[in-house]
């Protein structure tokens, strides 16, 4: 039968007597499972999660989620819930020397019958080398590993590690339980400002963890900023501190990272869905986040292309007017441009017919190898050409009645005819699909009429 373990109160690093030095943000660091905010899906009670945590029994994971939302904090109560010593690295500020060395002195503490979480944050920095590294202590349970990664584990991770992982994804903290955390902060007079007779009305601290964007951390130092404007003892929190306070904040964001490709996969999808408003939405997501405009207007020209295509080919035009507009006036004032596009590639018809021909002729020409260009369809500029038939047999199709020769084939004689652009009945397709259904119609009855060749 489990036991539900509780954290002794001996000094970690989390009771240290340079506790009044540590931010605010350190200082109030949770130091049990029920101090912790968010993360109700992966740490509600009865949680498989939950439940090891709390018997002491851990195993190696992966923690992916978003800055600020309790993966150090959840590593840090691992080893506390199991009373194991806890090791910390960086992969940004560690070699492979320090980790062998870290390593060596787990080996040292398992053989003594102690165990050792290991917290390695940022882990997608190291390379496969390092990451392998930990590979035999993690199967002979010297260390217990708990790596944290804000990137996509299946892109960043090598396959050996994250199969003696298991892979845990952490949310985003909502505004609302940052707000619990702030509060928390502001009664808590040992580790947090209860002792300072701060006041922060509901509104202006609302606000507060709504600016952190789901980062506990950053809400908690924001606090503490406010709280140093508004003075040591006695202060209020006003809408001018704050102002100063949230000045040049910014929206998560990484340039190059998963929450990149989410959000241009969302501009894509709120464009070809016709949603305007939400394109709008994604794409000033965005450029509040720092992405480059010149990439954006790249990736619109792509839309203009790949889901619009012959509906409108006005759009594919307007794309690359856009982005000369932005190219030549730069920001902020050529990023309308390139906003006025995004709402038109929203608006108008779309298809993805001449996408999709494209991709089938491409097909073709890989399945079926080097074909032969049929006789009447070679050019016979010397005498001998024409002596060997190149261009026997070929309609000038102008002089053809209705400007279209019907009988005479555009390729090659093993394949046969192929079908690949198929219009929609959107926009300016309607019509091209009106023409291109009478036209084939009539070159299917021709080449079934009596006579003609191959009937």
């Amino acid at each position: 039968m489990s036991r539900t373990r509780t954290p002794d109160s001996t000094p970690d690093l989390l009771d240290r007597e340079d506790e009044a030095l540590k931010p605010l943000a350190e200082r109030m660091r949770p130091r049990t499972i029920d101090e912790m905010v968010g993360q109700q899906r992966l740490l509600a009670p009865g949680s498989a999660l939950r439940r090891a945590v709390e018997s002491g029994r851990i195993h190696s994971m992966i923690l992916w989620g978003p800055p600020g939302c309790g993966k150090t904090t959840l590593a840090l109560l691992l080893a506390r819930y199991a009373e194991a010593e806890f090791r910390a690295i960086s992969a940004v500020l560690s070699g492979l020397p320090e980790v062998r060395s870290v390593l060596a002195e787990a080996a040292a503490r398992f053989a003594e019958g102690r165990r050792t979480v290991l917290f390695v944050d940022e882990v997608h920095r190291f390379n496969k080398v390092q990451q392998d590294a930990f590979l035999p202590h993690i199967e002979r349970g010297s260390i217990v590993f708990v790596g944290a990664t804000t990137e996509n584990p299946s892109f960043e991770l090598n396959s050996a590690l994250l199969s003696r992982c298991r892979v845990h994804v952490m949310e985003a903290v909502s505004a609302a339980d940052i707000g619990t955390s702030l509060r928390r902060a502001l009664e808590d007079s040992g580790r947090g400002l209860g002792g300072h007779g701060l006041r922060v009305p509901d509104d202006l601290l609302a606000q507060i963890a709504s600016a952190a964007d789901g980062d506990v951390r950053r809400a908690l130092t924001l606090l503490e900023i406010a709280a140093e404007l508004a003075g040591e003892e006695g202060g209020t929190v006003t809408e001018d501190t704050l102002v100063q306070v949230l000045a040049d904040r910014t929206r998560r964001f990484d340039k190059g990272g998963e929450q990149f490709y989410d959000q241009i996969s969302a501009l894509h999808k709120s464009v070809r869905s016709s949603n305007p408003d939400a394109a709008l939405y994604w794409f000033a997501r965005m450029l509040d986040g720092g992405a480059d405009p010149a990439y954006l207007a790249r990736r619109l020209t792509r839309m203009a292309t790949e889901d619009i295509g012959l509906a409108d080919p006005r759009a594919q035009t307007m794309a690359l007017d856009a982005w000369d507009t932005f190219e030549r006036l730069g920001s902020p004032e050529g990023e309308l441009a390139l906003a006025q596009l995004v709402l038109y590639l929203a608006s108008t018809a779309k298809s993805n017919a001449a996408y999709v021909a494209w991709k089938a002729a491409r097909r073709d020409v890989r399945e079926h190898g080097t074909q032969e260009v049929p006789m009447h369809l070679r050019n016979a500029p010397t005498k001998l050409m024409k002596q060997l038939g190149y261009s026997k047999g070929y309609q000038y199709d102008h002089d053809a009645a209705g400007g279209v020769a019907l009988d005479q084939t555009g390729f090659p004689d093993a394949m046969g005819e192929q079908v690949y652009y198929q219009p929609v009945e959107r926009g300016m397709e309607i019509k091209l699909k009106q023409k291109l259904d009478a036209l084939r119609g009539a070159r299917e009855r021709a080449r079934k009429a009596p006579g003609h060749q191959g009937t």
